[in-house]
């Protein structure tokens, strides 16, 4: 069995959805530095300084540039590509834009699940497939008791229980059609996994904590801050990608014992509210100012949310290499000084991250 990520990944052809995105960008430089063969589904980057195109992503992958919403054309392009591994990120991924747009949130999160879920009942040879959702799946009821993977799923949003059903959708697949029972006969091992508020470099979505702060800081204005006191599982986006190529490592040496769900989150005692994530910000920077104005009629959003890893930690020997300050300090510095350069300094910390497992 394969004992480093280069072991695991060199030469698979892995299908990754939702490519041109934050998180998915920095999937696509970890996966080729890693030697997969790397085939995108995704929608087009929304902007020319889009991660993605940072790090000029097509000398990266094949990418497909097609709506997960479209069934045939995802499925006709994963059974020609024939995956070993399977990472679906695509998402509408913004609570603020599932008020917006609820019904275009549930066709992207639920039937973009269930149209890949779908696909894979044609795929006639082993693959490992992590269904990436939320950590906002839980039903929250506002407890400092971090939500463990047994608990109840809701979603107070258009964005939280859109995933909440995306979850409900895995586990009716899982069941009906790839069961793991009956592993031999469909050879799909098929696990979901959720990670907590990711932060890094390149993001610069709208109505996001840290896109926010990186954009004032720039231009140097002070910071606008919607939920001050709110707390979250922060943590940076390195860890759990490195907890999703961890799940997938283990689904190939155990594909029935791993075809679960995993949480992905800092340590509980890494308890940071958001004025916490923008003092440390300032910090890091070396100047900078904020601002909480009173908002009138602000759609609702999570004010306690935390994630239990026990499980990952203990199935998967996978737990966070940074705390909440680390993770602040590293996403600064690329937005320091690595948006002139954002291929090289990219690169270069996920080098420094993974150290041996990549080389």
């Amino acid at each position: 069995m394969p004992s480093t990520l280069k072991e695991t990944f060199a030469g698979k052809r892995v299908f990754l959805t939702g490519h041109t995105g934050f998180k998915g960008a920095w999937m696509t430089l970890i996966l080729n530095k890693l030697g997969a063969q790397v085939k995108g589904y995704a929608l087009e980057p929304k902007n020319n300084f889009d991660l993605y195109n940072q790090l000029e992503g097509n000398s990266l992958c094949d990418s497909v540039i097609a709506d997960i919403r479209d069934r045939q054309k995802l499925k006709d392009v994963i059974l020609e590509f024939q995956p070993d591994f399977v990472f679906h990120f695509a998402a509408q991924a913004l609570v603020l834009d599932s008020y917006k747009e609820p019904v275009e949130t549930y066709e992207t999160n639920v039937m973009g699940t269930i149209h890949v879920l779908d696909a894979l009942r044609s795929l006639n040879q082993p693959c490992y497939s992590v269904i990436i959702t939320t950590d906002k799946v839980y039903e929250n009821m506002e407890v400092l008791r971090p939500y463990p993977e047994t608990a109840r799923f809701g979603g107070y949003d258009a964005y939280s229980n859109s995933k909440a059903c995306a979850e409900l959708a895995i586990s009716a697949y899982r069941n009906s059609f790839l069961n793991p029972k009956n592993y031999k006969e469909h050879l799909q091992s098929v696990s979901a996994a959720r990670s907590g508020n990711v932060i890094g470099g390149g993001d610069w979505s709208e109505n996001r904590l840290v896109p926010d702060i990186a954009r004032a800081l720039i231009e140097n204005k002070p910071i606008t801050i919607r939920n001050p006191e709110a707390i979250r599982p922060w943590q940076h986006v390195l860890d759990p990608l490195n907890g999703y190529l961890t799940l997938a490592q283990k689904m190939v040496e155990a594909p029935i014992a791993h075809a679960t769900g995993y949480n992905f989150g800092p340590e509980p005692e890494d308890e940071q509210t958001v004025i916490d994530m923008v003092k440390l910000a300032i910090d890091y920077w070396g100047a900078g100012s904020y601002e909480t104005p009173t908002i009138q009629d602000k759609p609702h959003e999570a004010g306690l949310l935390k994630l239990a890893i026990d499980k990952a930690k203990s199935e998967l020997s996978w737990k966070p290499r940074f705390d909440s300050s680390k993770a602040v300090e590293w996403t600064m510095d690329w937005y320091k000084n690595g948006r002139a350069n954002a291929l090289d300094f990219t690169s270069k910390q996920i080098d420094i991250f993974f150290g041996d497992e990549i080389i």
